[in-house]
């Protein structure tokens, strides 16, 4: 593997380290991503740095226990394995992630001609209010630090100022996402977070009726 660094130029060595830490760091490289400048998509040069050198690539991730793979329908290559793992996500993006998977599939099945896909958060809120979770999606911080997790991994792109998030904001959702879970897992835990979050609606409310009651009680003394 080292005898194959030092063959390449200088600038490629540099190139390899780039990529290297970005499969590291976001898992994911597109074929194509999003020029907010450009306001359009444009080719990933990487992607195609790492096609030239796929073969070395995989020895050297197989190395550290990890594998790299290639789908090019999508136009995505990834990385698995365990130390692939990285942090946990918030259960806000996990619930982000889930439903940008089924609105993925569900315009992908209306318009074929293209593998990247736009929505809006009022389709993400309105797909939410379908599996109960409408009450998840709250908190203008908790929904920025969600759309972020899901940006860094290369998930989605919000086309969109961040500052100030409406129905209108547009999210780009990359191939990528199709990688991520079976149709039926992901309506499982849909359900799953959906029930939980029926289930502490109750509690919710007893809490705060046990702290009114409490309230009545100090302002009677």
């Amino acid at each position: 593997m080292l005898a194959y660094i030092k063959e390449l130029s200088t600038q490629e060595q540099e190139e390899m380290r780039d990529v290297l830490q970005k499969l590291y760091r976001q898992t994911f490289i597109l074929e194509r991503r999003y020029d907010r400048r450009a306001g359009r998509i444009v080719i990933n040069k990487e992607y195609y740095f790492c096609e030239k050198h796929m073969d070395f690539l995989k020895e050297y991730l197989e190395a550290a226990g990890m594998t790299i793979q290639e789908n090019s329908e999508l136009g995505t290559i990834y990385i698995q394995g365990e130390p692939v793992m990285g942090e946990r996500l918030p259960k806000l993006a996990t619930i982000y992630l889930l439903l940008l998977k089924l609105i993925y599939g569900e315009k992908m099945a209306e318009v074929s001609s293209s593998v990247n896909i736009v929505t809006t958060l009022g389709d993400l809120t309105a797909k939410a209010g379908e599996f109960g979770l409408i009450k998840s999606l709250t908190s203008q911080a908790e929904m920025k630090r969600a759309l972020n997790v899901l940006k860094r991994y290369q998930m989605i792109e919000v086309m969109d100022s961040m500052e100030e998030l409406n129905n209108q904001t547009r999210i780009l959702i990359f191939p990528s996402i199709n990688v991520v879970l079976m149709r039926e897992d992901i309506i499982g835990l849909l359900d799953l977070f959906a029930s939980e979050a029926s289930q502490e609606e109750p509690e919710q409310e007893e809490a705060g009726q046990e702290e009114t009651k409490e309230g009545e009680i100090t302002d009677g003394e």
